[in-house]
C-alpha cells in the first residue's frame, strides 16, 4: 500500500544559484526571489529552491502529505537514531521531520494539505512537481532502504542479462514513480520531472522552450515504465530537467514489472540516455 505522499519541491546546489533560478523562472515559468543564500522559486503547484554548493547534488527532497494520520505513521516506524529535524527553510513552514538514505540524500516529509501555489510567469498549461531521480553505483541498495525503511512501493525494475538491477521506479501514491534509481558511477542527482496533465500541454510546454530557445536533449520520447510521454532540457548546471504527461496511475496491487536494460525500455520510441 502506497504511503500517500506526493513530491512538494527540491533544493538543490549549484555553483551559481542564481543562475540557476533565472533559468528555472524563465524556462519553468517560476517567480524567482532570494532570502539570504538561499534562491526559491514558485509556480503553480511547483517549487525549487537553490543554494550554493557542488553541481549535481541534492540538499533535500520534501515530500508533502495531506493525511495527519499516514504522516504520524511513517513518523512512528522511524528509529529514533534515524529521524532528524527537518533544514530550516521558508518552504518547510508546517511539521516536518527527515531522514538521510545510504548516500547521504537527506528526505524530508511535510504535514501540509496544500501544494505551493503561486502564479506562473508565462501563459503555459499546468505542470506539478512530479518526481525527481538520483544516480547511484548501488541500486539495490537504495532500493532496500526506499520500500523496507519508508515504505515506497515498487513499480518497475530494469535488470540486465546477468540479472543485475540497473534501475528502479517507485510510487508514493498512485503515480507510477516519484523517485527513479539509475545505476551509475557515481551517486549524484539526476532529473526532476513536471507532470503536465495531457499530450496537448506537453506540446505547449514544448512549444514555450522553443520560444525561449531552450533545446530538448532528450525526447519527446515515451518512458517504457510508467507510459508517459516527455522531453527533458537541460539547465545550466547540466541537471536534465523533464516535463512529462499521462504517465500511468497504478492501482494498488499492480505487481512490480521487470523491463530489459536497453535503450527501448527508456525510449519506446527511440534512443536513450543510458546511464551505465
Amino acid at each position: 500500500m502506497e504511503i500517500g505522499a506526493e513530491l512538494d519541491h527540491l533544493q538543490l546546489c549549484s555553483p551559481d544559484p542564481e543562475a540557476m533560478a533565472r533559468f528555472y523562472e524563465r524556462a519553468y515559468a517560476m517567480k524567482a526571489s532570494s532570502q539570504g543564500a538561499v534562491w526559491f522559486c514558485k509556480g503553480p503547484n511547483r517549487a525549487i529552491a537553490l543554494v550554493k554548493g557542488h553541481a549535481y547534488k541534492l540538499d533535500h527532497a520534501a515530500f508533502r502529505f495531506g493525511d495527519e494520520t499516514a504522516w504520524t505513521n511513517l513518523r512512528e516506524s522511524i528509529s529514533d537514531a534515524e529521524r532528524l529535524p527537518a533544514p530550516a527553510s521558508p518552504l518547510i513552514d508546517v511539521p516536518a521531520f527527515a531522514v538521510r538514505d545510504p548516500e547521504n540524500n537527506l528526505l524530508v516529509f511535510l504535514l501540509r494539505p496544500d501544494p505551493v501555489d503561486a502564479a506562473a510567469t508565462a501563459p503555459v498549461p499546468a505542470a506539478h512537481c512530479q518526481h525527481f531521480a538520483l544516480r547511484t553505483p548501488d541500486p539495490g541498495r537504495m532500493l532496500d532502504f526506499y520500500t523496507r525503511t519508508l515504505g515506497f512501493v515498487l513499480s518497475d525494475q530494469v535488470r540486465d542479462a546477468e540479472g543485475v538491477l540497473r534501475a528502479c521506479f517507485l510510487r508514493t501514491n498512485s503515480l507510477h514513480h516519484a523517485l527513479a534509481l539509475f545505476m551509475a558511477p557515481e551517486s549524484r542527482f539526476d532529473h526532476q520531472s513536471f507532470e503536465a496533465p495531457d499530450w496537448l500541454a506537453l506540446r505547449q510546454w514544448a512549444d514555450h522552450m522553443a520560444g525561449l530557445k531552450v533545446p530538448m536533449v532528450w525526447g519527446v520520447g515515451r518512458h517504457g515504465p510508467g507510459n508517459d510521454v516527455f522531453f527533458m532540457v537541460a539547465d545550466p548546471d547540466g541537471n536534465l530537467a523533464e516535463i512529462s504527461a499521462e504517465i500511468e496511475v497504478c492501482a494498488e496491487d499492480r505487481p512490480a514489472g521487470l523491463w530489459p536494460h536497453e535503450q527501448r525500455t527508456l525510449n519506446l520510441w527511440g534512443s536513450a540516455i543510458m546511464r551505465s
